[in-house]
């Protein structure tokens, strides 16, 4: 999946820091997302970051869900796709992507599973199967591991193993 406006709401914030200690970016991740990505990862579903920012709290965050895949700092996506494929060993039809904006429509236009969140460029809605109720950042996420492990009847299975 993207990050920026997918797993956030698409805000960039930049803050400088004191004594010309340069500049740190600030994201706002949402927690619903965080329980979603944790489950899907328990229930034996790989994930994936590839976006086109460079952060270190995205990397955290990826940390902190055992996201399987991390591509940062991405000009196009499409090489980062083929690499975490291979890496998992399925195809394109086996892939479910989720993201909100033009550069998403490479990968969306190849997936088994294209999902847009729901304040999406109107252009990747289009050749996407699902939009999302949530938007980005608000637990868009979330809804999407929702729906796979419905899809697939395994969500009453999963839903003990997400209690805390």
């Amino acid at each position: 999946m993207d990050v920026d406006g997918t797993l956030t709401d698409g805000g960039v914030c930049l803050l400088a820091l004191p004594n010309d200690g340069g500049i740190a970016e600030l994201k706002v991740f949402n927690s619903l997302d965080g329980v979603g990505l944790k489950l899907a990862k328990t229930m034996g579903i790989s994930t994936g970051f590839i976006t086109g920012r460079s952060s270190t709290a995205v990397l955290q965050r990826a940390r902190e869900l055992h996201v399987d895949f991390v591509h940062l700092g991405q000009a196009t996506k499409t090489a980062a796709f083929e690499e975490s494929m291979s890496k998992a060993g399925v195809s394109a039809d086996q892939v479910a992507y989720m993201g909100d904006d033009l550069p998403d429509m490479a990968i969306a236009s190849r997936v088994g599973l294209a999902i847009a969140v729901a304040n999406a460029a109107a252009e990747l809605k289009t050749i996407c199967h699902y939009v999302t109720e949530a938007r980005g950042g608000q637990g868009s996420a979330r809804e999407a591991v929702e729906l796979i492990l419905k899809a697939q009847g395994r969500w009453e299975e999963a839903v003990p193993l997400a209690r805390a």
